[in-house]
């Protein structure tokens, strides 16, 4: 018999990265949360590869941070490897990767949901629900438990209506063999949500003790310290080696004569699945003319002896799995702890959302996540953490926070999945933002730790530190830019080491700075005046000096984008009655509800000439409102 259990302001349905962020984020802004999770002991668990960042991923990582989530201080506490991506590009491409302990790391998220304020962990599964009368929302548990809350934010990652693949055999199932949430995709469908079916997979685990790494090649971590958190001291441990090896063509053989067997070939799985982490069957099918493909050997944790095998995604029958796996170099004895598979699950168009993706047509209901039709643990908790600030928001009657393409890259995926939506599982990627310069990840505090001290998650000692932290880099640029070196042997010996020009006359530090192979560390030897600063300091002169002009220009370009952004469109405009407007643009325009003519200018199948029809719409409309 139903019985009621209680109240809340905000409610999260699932507590895998977007439910951690979301439901912190809630409770930390002083909403009573509760959040919901099938089993206490897989919170924050990292079901596919167990790594934080990566290219425009740290980019995320590094935004959340800034504005007061928790999962670049989770992944500093349980760091078993970490190295810079692209170290020998610009610093638009730079992008931090740590290899986790994942069982550390979902300890550390659990015990952080425990001991937050305000908030409720509980081990329940939400079955149904429905609006409340006469607000707000109600959830049943399956063990009939009734809860109201104002707000509800879904983030049920791969559970909802989950269904795993390995060859012929399919079964109902969570990820890792957990339990599927089969009575929410149920009400979630009768409720009207646009579901739809995505698909994703993982690799084979092996044990270490039957992998030869000799025949593997390392991959150390970097000597230098970093981190993904602005705030944290802590030196990350950066004690495990990674292995790269590599498939060849007795794999090819293997694979290509058992496609007839995989499900992803035999039609049996209807979801669309990620287009750039596809299985090693889509590769090998793919790109065929490629001889071999990477796989890379990492560790799960400290204390397993598992490993991961990036790269070897498959849903084949675990025989063949077995089979092709022992034909790859340093792995002709492994044995598999773990069988590869694919799991098909429910989410939605998240174009049926608004950019604080809160859905248009059910006040107060937030998705994020893989619920929206992202992949990835760092563009769930992203996402996450803007509902929970939404949500929050929502219920103390404040003004909504969203971020521009401009602001952030967590901008740019919010905007792309409610504006443009997504036909396979979204990815981060730094081409995606066309404001990279300027969104890099090591100035992702300079950008958004105001906002989030204004909104409440950035506390003030933390606050003050980074204030202190733009008082050096500016104290740092005027002394550059007034600081003369006179030519001398030890100068001329350094610049010609990097390839550039010797002086003959005294020259400002600055204007050696902005050469592009000059650094601080090689002018060291000659700049005795220079103040004792932490690294990132004279990180951020460099990048701001060295790419000053280039940073202008794309903020002009910013300012131009602007004028486009902050012309409002009504949501319950009526495309159809707007003379101009081609048949596709009053479709794809009526369905998605733009906020404004720079959403609108960003939807597939809606032309130059559209918005120009836009504007002059909004023009007449105005004058006519003067009048």
């Amino acid at each position: 018999m139903e019985y009621f259990a209680g109240s809340y302001d905000v409610a999260v349905i699932g507590a895998g990265h977007a439910g951690i962020e979301a439901g912190l984020a809630a409770a930390r802004l002083g909403c009573q949360t509760a959040v919901f999770t099938i089993n206490l002991d897989w919170v924050g668990n990292m079901a596919c590869n167990p790594s934080i960042g990566g290219t425009s991923k740290a980019h995320l990582v590094r935004e959340i941070d800034a504005l007061g989530g928790e999962m670049a201080k989770a992944a500093d506490a349980n760091t078993l490897q970490i190295r810079m991506l692209n170290a020998g590009k610009g610093p638009a491409v730079q992008s931090l990767r740590a290899q986790i302990d994942r069982r550390a790391y979902s300890a550390y998220m659990k015990n952080a949901l425990e001991n937050q304020e305000n908030l409720d962990l509980m081990q329940a599964m939400i079955a149904d629900i429905r609006p409340g009368k006469p607000d707000g929302w109600e959830l049943r548990t399956s063990l009939e438990a009734l809860y109201r809350s104002q707000c509800v934010i879904i983030a049920t990652g791969t559970f909802l209506a989950g269904r795993v693949y390995v060859g012929d055999v399919s079964y109902e199932s969570g990820p890792d063999g957990m339990f599927p949430s089969n009575s929410l995709a149920v009400s979630l469908r009768r409720l009207g949500l646009p579901v739809r079916r995505f698909k994703t997979g993982t690799p084979a685990r092996v044990n270490r003790r039957s992998v030869d790494f000799s025949k593997l090649e390392p991959q150390p971590g970097e000597d230098k310290i970093l981190r993904f958190s602005f705030d944290n001291k802590t030196k990350p441990d950066n004690s495990e080696l990674c292995y790269i090896t590599y498939t060849n063509e007795a794999t090819r053989r293997v694979i290509t004569g058992n496609l007839h067997r995989s499900p992803l070939f035999s039609g049996k799985i209807d979801g669309v699945g990620p287009r750039y982490c596809p299985s090693i069957e889509d590769k090998i099918v793919r790109f065929a003319d490629k001889e071999r493909h990477q796989v890379f050997i990492e560790p799960c944790g400290a204390n397993t002896q598992e490993l991961y095998l990036q790269g070897l995604s498959s849903s084949l029958p675990e025989d063949v799995q077995k089979e092709f796996l022992k034909t790859i170099p340093g792995l002709e004895r492994c044995k598999m702890m773990r069988t590869a598979y694919a799991i098909e699950y429910d989410c939605v168009d998240p174009v049926s959302m608004r950019p604080t993706l809160e859905f248009k047509d059910y006040p107060g209901l937030y998705g994020a996540g893989q619920f929206n039709g992202s992949s990835g643990y760092e563009e769930a908790a992203a996402q996450g953490l803007m509902a929970g600030i939404n949500a929050a928001a929502r219920v103390k009657g404040l003004e909504p926070f969203i971020l521009r393409r401009s602001d952030a890259y967590i901008g740019t995926l919010i905007d792309d999945l409610v504006t443009k939506g997504c036909s396979d599982p979204y990815r981060m990627m730094t081409s995606r933002s066309e404001y990279r310069l300027v969104l890099r990840q090591d100035n992702a505090d300079r950008r958004l730790m105001p906002a989030g001290y204004r909104i409440g998650l950035v506390g003030e000692e933390r606050y003050k530190s980074f204030l202190q932290k733009l008082e050096w880099i500016e104290a740092e640029k005027r002394r550059v830019r007034s600081e003369y070196l006179p030519p001398n042997e030890t100068l001329n010996a350094a610049l010609v080491s990097r390839e550039t020009t010797p002086v003959t006359t005294g020259i400002r530090l600055e204007e050696l700075l902005k050469r592009p192979r000059i650094d601080y560390e090689v002018l060291a030897a000659v700049d005795v005046n220079r103040p004792d600063l932490p690294d990132e300091i004279f990180e951020q002169v460099q990048i701001d000096l060295k790419y000053e002009g280039y940073i202008k220009r794309q903020q002009a370009q910013i300012e131009e984008a602007l004028r486009l952004e902050e012309k409002a469109l009504d949501e319950n405009t009526d495309y159809s009655a707007i003379k101009g407007l081609r048949l596709e643009a009053r479709e794809k325009l009526g369905k998605a509800r733009p906020a404004s003519v720079g959403s609108a200018s960003r939807i597939s199948g809606v032309t130059p000439a559209d918005i120009s029809v836009l504007l002059i719409y909004l023009e007449k409309r105005a004058k006519e409102n003067d009048h």
